[in-house]
């Protein structure tokens, strides 16, 4: 708010502006919104005759209707921010007065417009917009009013975000609805968590706000299919819409979105029990659908709708359908066999238990552009239906696969040398079929085109496995083993050594048996590429690995130590690496590090930016201290 004497000037300048007004008396022709209550004039009289029987002006006995009419005739957008500032009051009414019903002088848009180009610095955006955000106990009301007049002179507010909790009230109908007034510019609109808020608020943001592009509505319960249809009704520009754990918007929203929207390119519709096939199957056949991104989470759904996206998902790019518990093998089946997912290139299946062999082998036959698949709990698919899913996509580039439990290490072999020349990168999460080999694998072909591969947290592939997995792929620049506890030096050096392109990204973290004879055989074979090597948790690494770093790693500079063996003496070694550009080095939980380390410290701080000392028991908090002030330039932790 205003100190006190500013405050009392501006009260003064409108008491004086409202005097102005009364004496044109019926000349003026004066504008009073519908919403008001109707005026009287005994009231405002009365106010007049205290005014001069106490000789004191004051503006605040004027009824709400006066005060309206004042500032909506307030030049500019400075003293409409200043008037804001005096009370609650005040901020709440001018927040009331519709851009439009703004009287503006000849020279004021000019004026706003010059005031513009002296606020550049505020939060603006690429679009010209500015954007805000309110989340927890600052999303109230009175603050979206001050957003609502602050930014209706300096922009226009482009981007609005509200992020609501449970221990607040938040914010109702008249905040947003204040935006809707002062902020025609909104194209963007974001709201979670406000259970306050309800049609009657969207009914004022698709009144006033035509240029609304991206609409997000995340646990609104009071909002309903009427809301969200007076949206699709008044924004021809909606290209994006997300709408989340809403539980009263349902078919009909859709049904309107699919004839008003045309330029609609993205949907996600997630935990929402009265979206049905009927609401779906509408908007997907619509003849004016220009979707490319559809994302289908928790939904009750069935097989008609994968069946209409099947036939008419024509331009389709993205596809994501997670926990569709109706949908069965059919579904799926009929999906892939359609053949009208011509242009699909990415698709992610996650917890659908109609996911089996023979619909993904569907898929991948119907999908010929697919480049990017992703199976999340798939617990039906096994390893005949990867290999299958492998000889039909002819152009996949990236597979992932995580807690699909029925696949085991042969059908990752199996499906490495299927997948021909294309596919780029692999990853496998939590799949615990997979065992380390036991018996001789078949003669297979390599996959030449590898350039990533990811095992994390998959406890039963060992080293036997990974021998296999580095004969078959070369050419590999990005390995991630994290979490392979089973791994050895004997798995990965075959890796290492057969690796003919150069590594570039290795993450070891978790691989407790490797030693530094692999760590040595890394920065030896690979130290002119490699740039990230992360050995958080390897224990049993210690000073030697760092002396094999330290001579022959030129263009490293992310190396994570973390709970490694190593000592002042590594450490030292490390700083003496003529040719070596540390920028990120984590040493936490490196026990017998201490303060002796300072100086090749600072010798590695010339290029560091980066640096996390803590759980270094030996290194004491002055140290610490005097290291920040050395290494100003670096972000220390500890």
């Amino acid at each position: 708010m205003l100190k006190l004497s500013q405050r009392e000037n501006c009260k003064k300048k409108i008491f004086y502006f409202a005097i102005t007004l009364c004496s044109i008396g019926s000349h003026l022709d004066v504008y009073c919104p519908p919403s008001k209550r109707a005026r009287i004039s005994s009231p405002y009289a009365s106010s007049f005759n205290i005014f001069e029987e106490e000789k004191t002006p004051s503006i605040e006995v004027l009824p709400d209707e006066c005060l309206f009419e004042i500032f909506r005739r307030l030049q500019g957008g400075e003293a409409r921010s200043a008037a804001a500032c005096v009370s609650k009051r005040w901020l709440m009414l001018l927040s009331s007065v519709r851009n439009s019903e703004i009287c503006k002088t000849k020279n004021e848009s000019q004026n706003d417009v010059d005031m513009t180009s002296r606020n550049e610095d505020l939060e603006l955006e690429s679009d010209g917009y500015l954007t805000r955000c309110l989340e927890g106990k600052k999303a109230t009301d009175v603050r979206l009013a001050a957003i609502a007049v602050g930014t209706a002179s300096r922009g226009g507010l482009g981007k609005l975000s509200v992020r609501g909790n449970n221990s607040t009230p938040g914010i109702t109908n008249l905040g947003l609805s204040a935006v809707a007034r002062g902020c025609p510019s909104l194209r963007v609109l974001s709201l979670w968590n406000v259970p306050s808020v309800g049609d009657e608020g969207l009914f004022e943001i698709a009144k006033e706000c035509h240029l609304l592009e991206k609409l997000d509505l995340c646990q609104c319960p009071s909002i309903s299919n009427k809301g969200l249809i007076a949206i699709a009704q008044n924004s021809p520009n909606l290209s994006a819409l997300n709408i989340e754990s809403c539980q009263n918007i349902g078919n009909e929203s859709l049904q309107a979105i699919s004839r008003c929207c045309p330029n609609l390119q993205s949907i996600t519709m997630r935990d929402c029990p009265l979206v049905g096939d009927q609401g779906l199957t509408s908007l997907l056949s619509s003849a004016s659908s220009a979707l490319k991104k559809v994302k289908l989470q928790a939904l009750s759904i069935t097989d008609l709708s994968l069946a209409v996206i099947g036939h008419y998902g024509k331009t389709l790019t993205s596809l994501v359908l997670s926990g569709l518990q109706n949908v069965s093998e059919k579904g799926f089946w009929v999906m892939g066999t359609a053949r009208g997912l011509e242009k699909l290139t990415s698709l992610t299946i996650s917890s659908c238990r109609g996911t089996t062999d023979a619909s993904l082998e569907a898929i991948g036959k119907g999908c010929h552009n697919l480049k990017q698949m992703c199976l999340r709990k798939c617990c039906f698919v096994s390893d005949g239906g990867l290999a299958a899913f492998a000889k039909a996509s002819g152009s996949l580039e990236s597979l992932q696969l995580e807690e699909c439990n029925r696949i085991t290490e042969l059908g990752i072999f199996s499906a490495l040398s299927n997948f021909g020349s294309k596919l780029k990168s692999l990853a496998l999460v939590k799949c615990m079929g997979i065992r380390d080999l036991t018996l001789e694998t078949p003669l297979l072909s390599s996959c030449e085109s590898l350039r990533s591969l990811s095992i994390r947290s998959c406890p039963g592939f060992g080293s036997a496995s990974l021998a296999v997995v580095g004969k078959l792929c070369p050419q590999l620049h990005h390995v991630d083993l994290s979490g392979l506890c089973g791994i050895t030096d004997t798995g990965l050096l075959p890796l290492v050594e057969s690796n003919e392109a150069g590594l570039v990204k290795v993450n070891l973290s978790g691989c407790l048996n490797l030693t530094d004879k692999v760590v040595s055989a890394v920065a030896r074979l690979h130290g002119g590429t490699l740039e990230v090597l992360n050995l958080d948790g390897c224990s049993k690494v210690t000073d030697a690995s760092l002396f094999a770093i330290a001579d022959n790693c030129f263009v490293l500079n992310d190396l994570d130590l973390s709970k490694c063996s190593i000592t002042d003496f590594g450490v030292a070694a490390l700083s003496r690496g003529e040719q070596l550009n540390l920028q990120i080095l984590s040493l936490s939980g490196c026990y017998k590090v201490s303060n002796k380390s300072v100086p090749s410290l600072r010798k590695l701080g010339k290029t560091l930016v980066g640096l996390n000392l803590q759980h270094c028991n030996l290194v004491s908090n002055s140290t610490v201290e005097l290291l920040m002030e050395d290494l100003w330039r670096c972000d220390i932790l500890s």
